[in-house]
This record gives C-alpha cells, structure tokens and sequence, in this order.
C-alpha cells in the first residue's frame, strides 16, 4: 500500500497495466514528455518509450479516430483529452466509430478504449475549462462512463476501464486531484494523506464498473451524487446533522440502480446532485428511476441540486457551483416534515 493522492493513483494505474499488458498505449496532447497538464502521465515516456507514450497533435477528433483504429489492429489505447471541454471534436469518432464498432461488425472488432478526461469546475478555469459533459455520453448505447471520487476508486476503476473489451469514458474531476472538496472554497486544502482512501494498493487491482458505494449510512434521505460532489454532498448533511446515505454512483453507464432502490426504498426521500447544467443533466435520469422504482415508497418529492443553464462563469463561479448553502436549503425542504 501507498498514500497516494487522485493523480498518483491514475499515475500508477497507467503503469501498472502498462507493465502487464503490451498493448496498452497512452496518446494524447502534451502527455509524453511533459508527463499531461495535470502531470497524470509524468514519467511513463521515459519509462516505457515514445511507442507506448506520445504526444499527438492538438485534435481531439484525430485523437479518437487514431485509436479506434488501434483497436481495429489489437491494441487498447488510452487517448487523454486534455479537458473534458474540448471532447466535442472527437464526439463522431467516439460515439458514430468506438460505441458501434463492435454492433457494427457483429462482434468480429471491439473498441477496448480509456478516454480520460479532466471534468467540472472549482478551479476558475471559466466556461471553456469547467464543463461537466458526462450527460451527453451516458446517452450513447455501447459507451460506459466512470467517474471517481477517491485515488482508491481511481486507480481500480481505471484499471477495470482499460481492461474492458468496450470503450470507456473515464472523467477525472480536477476539482479533487489533490484531495476532497468540502463546497467552501475559502477553506484551505486538506490533502488526500489524510483519508484512508488515499491508501492505494501498489500492484493490481480492481474497482468493478456497475457498482456504487455507500459512503455514509442513514435512513432519513438518500443523496446520490459523483466525482467531486460526493465529498460535498457529505460534508453538508453531516454538517446539518442529518441522517442520510450518501451513495457514490461511481459509474454512471453502467448504473448501480439496485443499490439505489435498496436506498430510497429505505428512506423514502432522494436528493440528487451534480455539477452540471439541470436540464437533461444525469440527474434527470436518476430521478425518472427513481420514480418509475420506489414511486410508493416517496415520502416527498425528488429534488435536484445542481449547476445553472448558463456556461461555467468565471467571476461568479461559486454561485454556479452547487455548493453548500443550495445543498443545505434542498435537504432541509427534504426533510422538513421530520423536523416537524
């Protein structure tokens, strides 16, 4: 075991299948040499050579379209986006090629592809270095998507993405690279040593794609959240001494509904958060389960707390942001009638 922070986890879950398997190959603008903006891939091109690690031009279309055809020929490559915000270019050969390729050729090809990516806000990179896009991808048909909250979870869950016969999104959220985000921005960092989940592994291991993670028991409302939001989320209800379970989704195709239902049916209320824009965000698909599945067990309405219908603003960033004096507001409507 290693204390390692969310960076040095995904760091050391590239070389670990990069050691195991030949045909791992991690492409993507700055990520050899300069070891990624973020330094994710620092040091694998001088580990394992500018073969198996490489810079490639500034098109994220040409990024995606390059390694649809290494799958083509065997290879499981690791194109990295540099932000989540300038994934769009790249959206034809990602959904119209990687998602269909096995359909396409009735199981003869598979596209066994990690799209990592960058995702959400908190760090004033404004409305082109913020976005959360995840919504639009969960909707693709032979596409997963994988968002960790911990360098536990990263390291597991990229090693099961790489390892999966099927191409993966896997959006790592800035916000929480270098430890958990509590919503208050004027508080200093708390550094990833100082959780558990900091404690990785050094070999090889998994964290399975399909399934969540209760990271709080209770039985008043449940939260689900993802990525950076799970560590708010949590934050803010023990904060107003509620007694809900919070569940990190983990993934969000595949999604983990029956612990979901386990959950709501247990509490009856269900709150849902993330940082992307409300209409046709992922929580407007939790919440239709939710509803079609514990519609009788509700004991109040599913409420949403998430980020506006507007690009990422830069100036007013923490108002976009849904942090928490939103997430308190909607818990406290949730469960109002308990207090009563």
């Amino acid at each position: 075991m290693a204390v390692m922070n969310m960076i040095e986890a995904i760091n050391s879950g590239l070389a670990t299948m990069m050691e195991r398997d030949d045909n791992v190959v991690i492409m993507g603008e700055d990520v050899g040499y300069f070891g990624g903006v973020f330094r994710a891939t620092a040091g694998l091109q001088e580990k394992f050579g500018k073969t198996r690690c490489f810079d490639t031009p500034i098109s994220e279309c040409g990024i995606i379209g390059a390694a649809v055809g290494m799958c083509a020929y065997g290879l499981r490559p690791v194109p990295e986006i540099q932000f989540a915000d300038y994934i769009y270019p790249g959206m034809d050969q990602l959904i119209s090629e990687a998602a269909r390729l096995r359909y396409r050729s009735a199981g003869e090809y598979t596209a066994p592809m990690t799209v990592r990516s960058p995702v959400g806000g908190g760090i004033f990179g404004g409305q082109t270095h913020s976005q959360s896009p995840e919504a639009m991808f969960t909707h693709v048909s032979g596409l997963k998507t994988v968002i960790p909250s911990t360098p536990y979870d990263a390291k597991g869950l990229l090693i099961a993405s790489i390892e999966d016969n099927d191409p993966v999104l896997f959006l790592e959220p800035k916000r929480i690279y270098n430890g958990p985000f509590t919503g208050y921005y004027d508080n200093p960092v708390s550094p990833w040593s100082k959780f558990a989940e900091s404690e990785v592994p050094e070999g090889h291991y998994t964290v399975p794609l399909g399934k969540a993670k209760i990271v709080r028991e209770g039985d008043a409302v449940t939260v689900l959240a993802y990525g950076t939001m799970v560590h708010v989320a949590k934050a803010v209800v023990e904060e107003h001494g509620i007694s809900a379970e919070v569940i990190d989704l983990r993934t969000l195709v595949p999604l983990d509904i029956e612990t979901i239902e386990e959950s709501v049916k247990k509490t009856g209320r269900c709150l849902i958060v993330h940082e992307a824009t409300r209409t046709s965000g992922f929580g407007a698909e939790l919440s239709a389960l939710v509803q079609e599945r514990c519609f009788y067990h509700l004991e109040a309405p599913i409420e949403r707390v998430t980020g506006f219908d507007t690009p990422y603003p830069h100036s007013l960033e923490w108002a976009y942001f849904p942090g928490p004096v939103r997430i308190g507001e909607a818990l406290e409507k949730i469960v109002g009638d308990l207090k009563s």
